[in-house]
């Protein structure tokens, strides 16, 4: 498996030859990528650490986080102004706050009256079950079952498709320890994918390499957009061997922290290729190519030298 699919920092320089000349655009996913999986959905705070080499990468490259939980509440974990944010698996589309005439796009908006009630069902009737809890991601409900007993997880499950079949237009899926609840719409993180991509104006460029890094059943349909565009590459962050449309993977958290110093290192040489095309629809690049005389990803950590800083 690992042969198959390698782990993108052992290869780094083929990633790199791969990217030479290329413009990077930058997907993510939140939770088991920029941050580990944790007991208490609402615990998943990112390190001051990975903040910053997100920031760092959004000065670079366009960068988005696409995520099945809430928009707002994604936004609220991740604190920076400068990112690309899709929520509920990409039926929650935004630009960046510092952009004016902010960017939206919601292909469900109908369904939120619908997920509310989904909601409260959810929490009221799930309350039999120890160690279950729901959480509502705008237009998607996390039914979480981590906490429980192996044993109840047939209950959850059995209690969610009860619910489910109280509403028209619905449909559950499962990730980790999680069902998801959304509507029944042509939608999921390789369309957001797709979406941010033409809204961008990138998507008919034969020099943009889009690289999408996720962890989970539902990243799996961003990963396999990318391969069917044979454009970029997608990496899978597991520390276990399972099947995925993706190209490389890396262990955890702390491997994407790493592999995102990297794309810094790497963002400030001529192979770089928004050095010599800058052109995107709403996202410019904050840097300037003196900064390769900087040093390496250490001197590097601290701040992006601008031209306004020069």
């Amino acid at each position: 498996w690992k042969i198959r699919y390698p782990n993108v920092l052992e290869c780094f320089p083929g990633f790199s030859e791969a990217a030479h000349g290329k413009r990077l655009a930058v997907f993510l996913d939140y939770d088991g990528t920029l941050t580990p999986i944790v007991k208490n959905p609402d615990e998943a705070f990112m390190s001051e650490k990975m903040r910053e080499s997100v920031k760092l990468v959004a000065k670079m490259y366009p960068t988005a986080i696409i995520s099945g939980r809430g928009r707002e509440k994604v936004e609220d974990f991740v604190k920076l102004n400068e990112l690309y944010y899709a929520g509920s698996h990409g039926l929650d589309i935004v630009g960046p706050r510092e952009e004016s005439g902010r960017m939206t796009f919601q292909p469900a908006s109908k369904f939120a009256p619908i997920m509310d009630k989904v909601f409260d069902q959810l929490t009221e009737s799930l309350k039999v079950v120890k160690g279950a809890t729901t959480e509502h991601n705008k237009f998607c409900v996390s039914v979480h079952f981590r906490n429980c007993d192996p044993t109840d997880y047939s209950q959850v499950e059995a209690i969610t498709n009860t619910i489910l079949h109280r509403h028209a237009g619905l449909k559950v899926s499962r990730g980790r320890k999680v069902l998801e609840v959304k509507p029944h719409v042509d939608w999921n993180k390789g369309k957001a994918l797709q979406h941010l991509l033409e809204a961008l104006d990138l998507h008919q460029s034969a020099d943009v390499m889009p690289i999408y890094l996720g962890d989970d059943r539902t990243d799996e349909d961003a990963f396999k957009v990318l391969r069917e565009l044979r454009a970029g590459c997608g990496i899978l962050v597991s520390s276990k061997a399972k099947p995925t449309a993706a190209k490389y993977h890396l262990r955890d958290p702390s491997e994407v922290h790493r592999f995102l110093h990297m794309l810094v290192e790497w963002g400030h040489k001529e192979a770089n290729g928004w050095h010599e095309n800058v052109h995107c629809n709403g996202w410019t690049p904050v840097y300037s190519k003196a900064v390769s005389d900087h040093g390496s990803t250490s001197d590097l950590i601290g701040g992006v030298v601008s031209p306004a800083r020069e």
